[in-house]
C-alpha cells in the first residue's frame, strides 16, 4: 500500500485479525474512559499480542499521567503514543524522553491558526495527527466521525510525517487522499456498526480503497 493506513478503536480479537489480515499498517487501541473504545492495559495486552511484527501498535491516550502512560508501555510495548489531548510542546517532549518510545501528537483542525500551532510540536513529536475539532458538547477529542476542511493542509510541507484523521470512510477517503495529499489515515468511526463495534467488511473495504493510491 502506497498510503499506509491506521485502525483505531480496536476492542476484539476478531477486529483486530481482520485489520491486520487486510493490510493495516497500524493498529490503534485506546486507553481514555470516556470513549466507547477505551481498554484497560490489561485486556489491550491481549489483544496487542495477536498483532504480528511490522505492523505497528498505537496506544492512544488523553492527558494521561505518568502512571497510566508507563501502564500502557508496559501492557502493549507500544511502537507509538499517540497523545489525543491538550498536551503542550512541553509534555510532549517530556513523554518522549521518560518513555523512550516514539509520539504522535494530534491536533484538532479547524482553520488557519490550528495549522499554525500544529507547528509548534515538529520539534518535539515524531510523527502529527490532523483530525477534526470536536462538537462543544463531545465528551471525547476524537472518534465523532466529523471531517474538516482537508484544503487547509493541501499546500502545508511538514518536518515530520503526517497522518490524516476525522471522518474518514470507505466512500470518502480516496477523495481525501486526493485533496490533502495524506501519505497515511486513520479511521475508527468510519469503520463501525455504532460506537466503539467495528465492522470487518467495512475494514476491508477501507484498507481496499487506500491501496496503490
Amino acid at each position: 500500500m502506497s498510503v499506509r493506513a491506521k485502525i483505531c478503536g480496536l476492542t476484539s480479537e476478531g477486529m483486530v485479525d481482520a485489520a491486520v489480515e487486510a493490510g493495516a499498517a497500524m493498529t490503534g487501541f485506546v486507553f481514555f474512559p470516556a470513549s466507547p473504545r477505551a481498554l484497560t492495559p490489561e485486556r489491550a495486552a491481549a489483544l496487542a499480542a495477536r498483532v504480528p511484527a511490522g505492523v505497528t501498535k498505537v496506544a492512544l491516550s488523553v492527558d494521561a499521567d505518568d502512571a497510566l502512560l508507563a501502564e500502557i508501555v508496559e501492557a502493549i510495548d507500544p511502537g507509538l503514543l499517540q497523545l489525543h489531548g491538550d498536551e503542550t510542546p512541553e509534555r510532549v517532549a517530556e513523554i518522549r524522553e521518560a518513555f523512550g518510545v516514539p509520539v504522535m501528537k494530534v491536533i484538532a483542525i479547524a482553520g488557519p491558526d490550528d495549522v499554525a500551532r500544529a507547528r509548534t510540536y515538529e520539534r518535539v513529536a515524531d510523527m502529527l495527527m490532523f483530525d477534526a475539532k470536536p462538537p462543544k458538547d463531545a465528551t471525547r477529542p476524537g472518534g465523532n466521525a466529523l471531517a474538516f476542511d482537508w484544503q487547509l493542509i493541501r499546500a502545508e510541507t511538514w518536518e515530520k510525517p503526517w497522518i490524516l484523521a476525522g471522518g474518514l470512510t470507505p466512500e470518502n477517503v480516496a477523495e481525501a487522499v486526493r485533496v490533502s495529499g495524506a501519505l497515511a489515515v486513520d479511521v475508527s468511526s468510519g469503520v463501525e456498526d455504532a460506537p466503539g463495534v467495528k465492522n470487518a467488511r467495512k475494514i476491508r473495504a477501507f484498507l481496499a480503497s487506500v491501496v496503490d493510491l
